[in-house]
């Protein structure tokens, strides 16, 4: 079950980190989806270390989460959530060209897409315009990442557990990226007590440290790990671009709370199991490879490979991490 990154495709490349970083300082690149105006932002985080987890404590204990020192090497990940607006461009065809800046062998026809959903998952929430994209299954948001990396010639996919809250965490050592007073979280995130039950544009709430919109809250986010009991005992072994890869369908481990949640459940150490029940009202059988109708809280978002990585190696990934 246990595999590194850096073995598992040997795709990254070191970069340096600087003493002090900040939103100001981390380089930002704007990218526009091949044959669409639909574009989003992507920011470069460096290679570094951090404390990884929560320091002992009775109150958050039953939340299976340790206090790991963790390495990572450099990776670009999303300034936003992935909106609707850029997830339609994959579901629809119609939305779809043969527009690829890798080679003019891309062809919009032959791309498997979501299938329909039986009925409004969103139930009602807003769809354009900056609204979080939700209810898909993890699966799913590998298949964007997929089609996405095929359209752009680059390696997108979901964070690891260790990327996404080395994100979340912008250099803090704290309980959230602002500091431990849960008091201040309506300042970072839409949760519970502001929401008013549903999620909201991206980047309406203050950004972490290092400019990242939504760390908490608003929709939770899929990572790429297989959820484990024992992820931290496997840090123990090995703590060095670390990610857990799946051996079956459940479950997945979702990360940052959503819109339904209370603050407790949006720190940065915050580890959530994915649930079978999240397609309870999903008729099919077998369950749908793409929908979950029972989670619209849950989202994505997306980081990148830092050097190009040739399409071979990146089916080969994604044959690797997505299970039936």
């Amino acid at each position: 079950m246990k595999v590194f990154f850096s073995t598992l495709c040997n795709i990254i490349v070191i970069l340096s980190i600087s003493s002090v970083l900040s939103a100001q300082s981390i380089e930002k690149e704007t990218v526009v989806i091949p044959g669409t105006q639909i574009s989003f932002e992507m920011l470069l985080l460096p290679s570094g270390a951090f404390m990884m987890g929560s320091k002992p404590d009775a109150k958050f204990r039953e939340t299976n989460e340790g206090y790991h020192a963790v390495t990572l090497d450099g990776f670009w990940i999303g300034k936003c959530e992935v909106t609707w607006d850029e997830f339609y461009c994959f579901q629809f065809k119609h939305m779809d060209t043969d527009s690829s800046r890798e080679s003019s062998g891309f062809q919009a026809d032959a791309i498997a897409r979501p299938t329909p959903p039986y009925f409004d998952f969103t139930y009602g929430r807003g769809r354009t315009g900056g609204f979080p994209a939700a209810t898909m299954t993890q699966q799913a948001a590998l298949r964007y990442c997929q089609w996405l990396s095929d359209k752009t010639g680059d390696f997108y996919r979901l964070p690891t557990e260790a990327e996404w809250e080395y994100a979340c965490r912008a250099g803090s050592k704290s309980t959230f990226s602002w500091g431990d007073n849960s008091a201040d979280a309506e300042r970072y995130a839409w949760l519970y007590s502001n929401s008013s039950g549903s999620y909201q544009k991206v980047a309406s709430k203050e950004p972490n440290a290092w400019g990242l919109f939504d760390m908490h809250g608003n929709v939770a986010e899929w990572t790429l790990d297989f959820y484990s009991d024992q992820y931290f005992t496997i840090l123990d072994s090995s703590s060095v671009n670390p990610v857990v890869v799946p051996t079956k369908k459940h479950s997945r481990t979702v990360r940052g709370g959503g819109f339904e949640d209370y603050p407790e459940q949006a720190r940065c150490a915050y580890r959530k199991k994915s649930d079978p029940k999240w397609q309870a009202r999903d008729p099919q059988i077998p369950k749908s490879k793409w929908w979950n109708p029972d989670s619209p809280f849950v989202g994505f978002r997306i980081v990148k490979e830092t050097r190009k990585i040739s399409k071979e190696e990146r089916d080969a990934f994604f044959n690797l991490m997505i299970k039936d």
